[in-house]
């Protein structure tokens, strides 16, 4: 009996592993502080970056769009992107890099979705909707705790 009760774990952990990943995307619906995004809107105004404010309190600028589907939270997608710190120091960059949104930091989960497949968008990310107090270590350089992040995202695929 006892060989029986583990052979049937063994095929419920195997047939367990093999199912998809579903999506546990859940809104946790942080707001930037106002601090904060006053200090995105000072570094846009200090190198005259007309960019416009979201609800959550980050900064954007749309360059292109697109013309393509409009990304879900759940929704595979492939990006390009350049990540840079207000200093201009490059901490990240992918050509081609394939995720869902629920897997980003917040800022790009609702920054995301308000271009299309083809589209391209600057997004600026105050810490509170980045990574916060955390410094993060990239594939090209580190992020120090409570920055600001700049991202040029050009959408490349949603599926």
């Amino acid at each position: 009996m006892r060989n029986l009760l583990w052979c049937l774990i063994l095929i419920s952990c195997c047939l367990g592993s093999c199912s998809k990943k579903k999506c546990d995307y859940s809104d946790d619906g942080v707001v930037a502080p106002t601090s904060e995004q006053q200090a995105v809107k000072h570094y846009l105004d200090s190198l005259g970056i007309t960019a416009n404010l979201h609800s959550r309190g980050f900064y954007y600028k749309i360059d292109s769009s697109g013309t393509g589907s409009i990304p879900g939270e759940c929704t595979p997608i492939t990006v390009a992107y350049t990540g840079h710190l207000t200093d201009g120091t490059i901490f990240d960059q992918q050509n081609s890099f394939a995720t869902q949104l629920s897997n980003l930091i917040d800022g790009w989960q609702q920054g995301v979705p308000l271009i299309r497949k083809g589209g391209r968008i600057w997004l600026y990310i105050p810490p509170s909707l980045g990574y916060g107090n955390q410094a993060i270590s990239t594939n090209t350089g580190s992020i120090p705790a409570f920055s600001i992040l700049i991202f040029d995202i050009h959408l490349l695929d949603v599926q």
